[in-house]
């Protein structure tokens, strides 16, 4: 099933990083039907464009979210409050009342009798008792039960997710599940608290190089294992998912897993540094290692996300750059996402 060119497309979570760009991807595509929604002022945003009907709506609220659906055939519902792990593990119930977002859209889309429905999960699901050694196994989707995922943002996403699986039973809405694992890219949140290890890595390492300081903190001890999927992958798995005859979660991973320590050997060897590193053992961790199983998906779509880590990384680390050494007097005032549109392409 492709998606229509002449239906609404909903997309909310549109001024973060993903749903950015995802709007991005779908204009690329020859789509013009769209609606971007976000909670952010639109001048925070990382991506907007003004052939886009752009709605700033606080999606808890459901009301909010039966004007974000009115007339539309297709939603993608990323968002959510969320952030990196320093975020999740320091404000479990502002990511637990996210369910508030999935509960409002998911019931204002089967009123609005819409087509398809895609819901954002994430890697946080799955069970912690299968994620305590750095060497582990690929998560594979059945690992989510028995159920022992993230406390707070995982509970909130695997619950979610089963809201999806009984609107689909119940009421017919067709709904379609992805699991990310640790998306990262350019036009992302790099600091503030909210940014992802390879956001963070990349922004200490620039510090480390404008400032002449030759330390770098690492939260752990850089032994902790991770896949990082690099945002075109992710928007890749996340149409084919939306448009194909899987009813089933998948995971929407990369499968090559990294220590953080050599995430950030990669990171100096783009930046052409060696730094001295300081472990920080009492900071947000997270599991000891994640990684993706892409059996299922290969299955499922005959794809799965490719992107070398070290690619993807240098593209993530050269749009930080820019960002941090942005030329211009009007800079400091700037706000992070007035800061991306100033270096986007026209």
């Amino acid at each position: 099933m492709k998606l229509a060119p002449n239906e609404l497309i909903l997309v909310t979570g549109a001024g973060g990083f993903i749903g950015g760009h995802l709007v991005a991807k779908l204009r690329s595509q020859g789509y013009r039907r769209l609606r971007a929604v976000d909670i952010k002022p639109l001048e925070q945003w990382y991506q907007r464009f003004d052939d886009v009907e752009n709605q700033v709506l606080d999606l808890t609220i459901r009301e909010n979210c039966q004007l974000a659906v009115h007339k539309a055939h297709y939603v993608f519902n990323l968002a959510s409050d969320m952030g990196g792990m320093g975020f999740i593990e320091l404000n479990k119930a502002l990511c637990m009342i996210t369910v508030l977002i999935n509960t409002h859209m998911l019931m204002s889309a089967r009123e609005a009798g819409v087509k398809r429905f895609f819901y954002s999960s994430s890697a946080c699901v799955y069970a912690a008792q299968k994620q305590t050694s750095a060497s582990l196994s690929p998560l594979r989707e059945e690992d989510a039960y028995p159920a022992m995922p993230e406390d707070g943002y995982g509970w909130e996403k695997l619950f979610s997710e089963r809201m999806c699986r009984h609107f689909y039973e119940d009421f017919r809405l067709i709904t379609r599940v992805g699991r990310y694992h640790n998306v990262y890219g350019p036009f992302g949140t790099y600091e503030g608290g909210r940014e992802k290890a390879p956001a963070a890595i990349c922004r200490k390492v620039i510090e480390a190089q404008l400032t002449g300081n030759s330390t770098i903190e690492i939260w752990g001890d850089g032994e902790q294992t991770r896949s990082f999927t690099y945002i075109d992958d992710c928007l890749e798995g996340t149409l084919r998912l939306m448009e194909s005859e899987v009813a089933m979660p998948l995971n929407i991973g990369s499968s090559q897993m990294v220590t953080i320590n050599q995430l950030v050997d990669i990171v100096e060897d783009i930046a052409g540094v060696k730094l001295t590193r300081r472990y920080n053992l009492n900071a947000p961790k997270g599991v000891r290692g994640r990684n993706s199983d892409n059996t299922l998906i290969w299955e499922k779509l005959g794809w799965a996300p490719s992107l070398c880590l070290e690619d993807g990384l240098r593209k993530t680390y050269d749009w930080i750059y820019q960002q941090m050494t942005l030329d211009d007097t009007r800079s400091l005032s700037l706000t992070p996402g007035e800061r991306a549109l100033a270096l986007a392409p026209n």
